[in-house]
């Protein structure tokens, strides 16, 4: 297939890297890129790049001159979690961030998992970005529970678990499901249950369903029989039918979920992560495997940070058939994550415009960029944003192709502005931004200033750009303006005085940071760590009482923010 070809179908044969250079694309990656979009010569359906007609629509404005925490939920243990972070903790969370002064929190991506051993760690690799992990319910606070002594029982064996140092998932799963189950048995029904179940409809019951086949065959769902395959078949509606009671028992799991996330949005207006894609064996490609392209994964090209790419195991959106099916799967999602939040976090945003394919069989640098309908993507976002009276944050960085920006910035999206990326100082920084210091992928305040990231790094095997981290300290040491002997939590001060300086209307403070934890959520690339597992050093308790942490909030509040 020729070079226009490909063009046609939305794949680019040569881009610009994130340091300017001109790419070209070697012939295969094209060719094999096609493949997974199915082109077989014949023209695409439609045309998902034309020109937009009709009025613009923009995004709910964001408040100005707030800021929050940013928090992996979690991390943030208690001393009533079950080893891990929990929507109670969180509540407790945005009651104290709001008496500082805090305007909002944002969360990690609280999308569910697959319902089995082991649990994923990856909040950004999820089953289905439309439910919510039931990882996170406070048993407690379900009605019944306190009187259970075989939950009381559990609660101590969960509460034993705070002590590891790791989050222990798959113990925690077994002693909440545990508990879960046994409280499912003594639920009597209730008519907001009921009142739940139909507002949800048709995608919860396929979710529910998915969730029960997934626990039966311990497998992913395209080595079930064909005729489980597809969610709208005769045989799934009998399983539903035949399995009810444990159908219903995951749609409970979703409407606990759900009443004590909304518990937790009263505290604080919370901001939601959308991760970018999800799991080819999870429950949304099972629902939406119409529209997917299983021969590809999504991912990254390589930059100064990652030099052999990123290859994130997602399974992306044929753009032709998301464009024919009304992209109703992103209204979807978008409506779930704001009806129970102030905002949301897009995380790879540019991917609204492109998406880094990377064909089976071969690693990120074989892959090619194939375009997206973004008018009318931005367009949907738009309108659910409006709708909910909700604003939107684009994750923009890493490459970034040229034109994508304004018109993010046109359509009222938030630019997401990471200092350790940004060379103007934080006075420069674009008001219709979210200013930050770092993100879960890169390094903590404490880890550049330490050098414990760059120890951790080494010690990791991962490929190094040393140059580009020490570039980071010095970039640290401009701003704060403080001698190299300086102790860690002033230099976590000053950059934040430094950084609430910046015009932008939102600002984010990692509890990383607030905690001065030295190791970075997420280190990509790095198989043997620990990613998406580490608790914060500091417990809820404790970042209550923490000196650094009030003395951030009071910086925040002598900037007026």
């Amino acid at each position: 297939m020729r070079r226009s070809d490909a063009a046609r179908w939305g794949v680019q044969t040569e881009y610009v890297d994130a340091t300017g250079t001109r790419r070209t694309v070697p012939q295969r990656s094209v060719r094999a890129v096609l493949d997974a979009l199915g082109a077989d010569g014949a023209a695409p359906p439609g045309e998902p790049s034309g020109a937009r007609r009709g009025p613009v629509a923009r995004c709910h404005p964001a408040p100005e001159r707030g800021w929050g925490w940013a928090a992996q939920l979690y991390a943030l243990r208690s001393r009533r979690s079950w080893g891990m972070g929990d929507l109670d903790d969180l509540a407790a969370l945005g009651r104290w961030a709001s008496g500082l002064g805090a305007s909002m929190l944002m969360l990690n991506p609280l999308h569910a998992p697959q319902p089995w051993l082991p649990q994923e760690a990856s909040p950004y690799f999820p089953s289905s970005r439309l439910f919510r992990n039931p990882l996170y319910l406070r048993v407690e606070a379900i009605p019944g529970a306190t009187e259970s002594p075989l939950v009381r029982r559990l609660q101590r064996e969960g509460r034993a678990l705070n002590a590891s140092p790791v989050i222990q998932r798959d113990a925690i799963f077994a002693l909440k499901m545990q508990a879960l189950e046994h409280l499912w048995t003594r639920f009597g029904g209730d008519r907001r249950f009921d009142a739940y179940c139909a507002s949800e409809g048709e995608a919860l019951l396929r979710y529910a369903t998915h969730c029960v086949i997934a626990e039966q065959r311990r497998k992913p769902w395209r080595q079930w029989p064909r005729a489980l395959q597809s969610p709208g078949s005769a045989a799934v509606r009998r399983i539903a039918e035949r399995e009810r009671r444990r159908v219903d028992f995951h749609r409970w799991l979703q409407w606990q979920t759900d009443t004590q996330l909304a518990r937790a949005a009263r505290t604080i207006p919370l901001v939601h992560d959308l991760a970018v894609g999800t799991s080819p064996d999870g429950a949304d490609a099972w629902m939406w495997h119409d529209v997917m392209a299983f021969g590809a994964r999504i991912g990254a090209p390589p930059d100064e940070f990652s030099p052999g790419g990123q290859n994130w195991g997602l399974v992306p959106f044929d753009p032709h058939r998301l464009r024919d099916a009304g992209y109703r799967p992103l209204r979807e999602m978008l409506h779930r994550l704001l009806r129970l939040g102030a905002g949301v976090r897009i995380d790879h945003v540019m991917g609204l415009f492109r998406l880094w394919w990377i064909p089976a069989e071969s690693d990120a640098r074989g892959g090619a960029y194939v375009r997206y309908p973004w008018h009318e993507l931005l367009d949907v976002i738009a309108e659910e944003s409006a709708r909910a009276s909700a604003y939107v944050v684009g994750e923009d960085l890493g490459t970034v192709e040229t034109g994508v920006r304004a018109q993010l910035r046109r359509r009222g999206v938030l630019s997401y502005r990471v200092m350790w990326f940004e060379r103007a100082r934080p006075e420069r920084y674009p008001v219709e931004a979210m200013a930050a210091m770092t993100t879960h992928d890169l390094p903590t305040v404490t880890g550049v200033w330490t050098g414990a990231d760059i120890d951790e790094l080494a010690a990791s095997g991962r490929p190094i750009n040393l140059e580009a981290e020490l570039r980071l300290r010095r970039r640290l040491r401009r701003l704060t303006a403080l001698p190299d002997r300086a102790p860690t939590s002033s230099v976590v001060e000053r950059a934040y005085a430094e950084l609430g300086a910046a015009p932008s209307r939102l600002l984010s403070v990692t509890l990383e940071d607030a905690a001065a934890a030295p190791r970075r959520p997420n280190l990509p690339g790095a198989t043997e760590r620990d990613n998406w597992s580490l608790p914060l050093p500091l417990t809820l308790d404790q970042l209550r009482r923490s000196t650094l942490a009030r003395n951030i909030a009071a910086t925040m509040r002598a900037a007026g923010r």
